[in-house]
């Protein structure tokens, strides 16, 4: 007899990414269209700022809205109007985790190097919130998934690779799945934020190589812990 597969409970910030794609449904939005601002959205909805910014980080990495700061949210495209992503299906599969990491190297590997070359000031200050927050939850005796996230979403957006980031999000809850696996290992918390450090230090330094370099090391190093790889063989 198949089981029952257990209830999902999503983020706060997934549930206010899906009433923003029901919003902009509702009142056909078209791309170019102005959201409201965050502090509007928050009242609204009545959750947190730091949400906000969340869900709206995680529509920005889907194309589908773009924040101009000092002037707002902005609608790229409709989420319908999204190529389908065959790693959405994949990960419906439940696709070995291997391939995901496999995946994981080959876009992040190319973001970070992209970050060093073309990351402006904000998305440096998007790449330290993610450390600041991964680094608070470590203290606090958590894995620091949120942090971890934050973190390379933010590599991934200083990219300023439209396709890479639409990757990305095709590939979201495969992300999140590896991360998790990764993350509630005992140790690992701490040595993926050492990690994480150094290379948003290449990426601060303008040092593309070195970026990629670090963010291969991570990646390859996580795996290779994880599934118990062994270079020799």
């Amino acid at each position: 007899m198949a089981r029952i597969r257990p209830v999902q409970r999503k983020p706060a910030y997934q549930q206010v990414s899906d009433r923003l794609r029901e919003f902009i449904d509702d009142n056909d939005l078209r791309p170019g269209d102005r959201l409201m601002t965050e502090r509007e959205l928050a009242a609204e909805l009545g959750v947190g700022r730091s949400t906000i910014r969340e869900a709206i980080t995680a529509l920005r990495a889907q194309g589908i809205v773009d924040v101009r700061h000092g002037e707002g949210i902005y609608l790229l495209n409709r989420s319908e109007e999204l190529i389908p992503s065959l790693a959405t299906e994949l990960v419906a599969t439940h696709v070995d985790h291997p391939y995901i990491w496999e995946a994981r190297q080959a876009v992040e590997v190319q973001c970070a190097r992209l970050a060093a070359r073309r990351a402006t000031a904000d998305d440096l200050a998007q790449i330290d919130a993610g450390l600041t927050l991964m680094a608070a939850e470590i203290a606090a005796g958590e894995p620091g998934l949120a942090g971890d996230r934050h973190f390379h979403l933010g590599v991934v957006n200083a990219s300023h690779n439209p396709i890479l980031i639409q990757l990305v999000a095709g590939i979201r809850e495969a992300y999140d799945k590896t991360s998790e696996t990764s993350l509630t290992r005992a140790d690992q918390p701490p040595r993926s934020l050492a990690e994480h450090r150094e290379i948003r230090e290449a990426i601060a330094a303008r040092d593309p190589d070195r970026a990629a370099e670090r963010m291969l090391a991570h990646l390859v190093g996580t795996t290779d812990d994880l599934l118990g790889i062994d270079d020799a063989g």
